[in-house]
């Protein structure tokens, strides 16, 4: 099945990303601790993540153009984060760094077992956008707008400009946030985790709820990360469903497996691929990323991606 969409040409990005940012400190452990005990961590790192980094730079790696906007602290974390967008060759003109405020961090306890994560994040209020300050000359820059609804009110200004400006807006989505209602149904791209459909919804049944999500707000596709299991996808009343991958040699964290999950299934709807084919893309993304530690770390390139999925 095609995606239901025309892309808009001429564009200077394939897509802009607004949204969040963080820098993320890996703990290993040879097993989640329990409450109220102790545990020797076996090491841990400093990385750069964050949902909209993290997919900008993947499909930056790709071979696509792509754009970050959103703020930084203006602390030793925000000079660590923009260079590393910089180093992957996103480009960082919108985004700016906000004297005094910290840069959004996030620990995270990985299980050594099986590569399982618990994140524990902190975002400065001073991060935010309000209604007033959304960055609308951004919104049409790129073919497709990528955004975490996290400043609702500025989304809802973003993706207003970006709709009249005939540019695909796509959500990366996991929780319910005030003023949700009004933003989804700009929304052309919803692909959530696993649990947000029963949030929105109140129905448990997978299916069930992409379809009341779709009656409910109109969304073109709508679909859900399943974890090792794949995903699941609805357009035009038809659901599409891709299996995982087996993770090269084991998975080793799957912190960002979400976010590596969007960068192949815009990579597929740029690429002009069907969505079975972008699903399976996506799929492949997602199991290649947790080959290591860190969100962003073994994000593919092309090469990689399309050697595996030929494999």
């Amino acid at each position: 099945m095609k995606f239901p969409f025309v892309l808009a040409e001429n564009r200077e990005f394939d897509v802009v990303g607004f949204g969040t940012n963080a820098v993320d400190f890996l703990i290993q452990v040879p097993k989640y601790p329990p409450f109220n005990s102790k545990i020797e961590l076996s090491a841990y790192t400093r990385l750069a993540g964050g949902e909209v980094a993290t997919t900008m730079v993947g499909i930056s790696r790709l071979g696509l153009e792509t754009a970050y906007v959103g703020r930084f602290g203006s602390d030793r974390e925000g000079d660590f984060g923009l260079q590393t967008l910089l180093d992957e060759k996103v480009n960082v003109t919108f985004a700016e760094k906000i004297s005094g405020a910290k840069t959004q961090i996030a620990f995270i306890v990985i299980d050594e077992r099986n590569g399982e994560r618990t994140v524990i994040w902190h975002r400065d209020e001073l991060l935010a956008y309000d209604e007033e300050d959304a960055p609308l000359k951004t919104a049409a820059l790129g073919k497709v707008l990528h955004f975490t609804p996290h400043d609702t009110r500025a989304c809802l200004q973003m993706v207003r400009r970006a709709k009249s400006e005939k540019t695909i807006v796509s959500v990366d989505i996991d929780n319910v946030f005030d003023g949700i209602n009004e933003l989804l149904p700009q929304v052309d791209v919803l692909i959530s985790s696993a649990e947000f459909p029963e949030k929105i919804v109140g129905i448990k049944d997978k299916k069930e709820s992409l379809r009341e999500i779709k009656t409910r707000f109109g969304c073109a596709v709508v679909g859900m990360t399943i974890g090792e299991k794949g995903s699941l996808v609805l357009c035009e009343n038809e659901f599409i469903e891709t299996s995982g991958f087996r993770v090269p040699n084991g998975c080793k964290d799957t912190t960002g497996a979400g976010d590596a999950f969007r960068v192949g299934f815009l990579y597929g709807l740029l690429s002009d691929e069907s969505i079975e084919t972008a699903a399976q893309m996506a799929n492949a993304v997602a199991a290649l990323k947790c080959r290591e530690l860190g969100a962003r770390t073994a994000l593919p390139n092309r090469s990689e991606l399309l050697n595996f999925l030929s494999e």
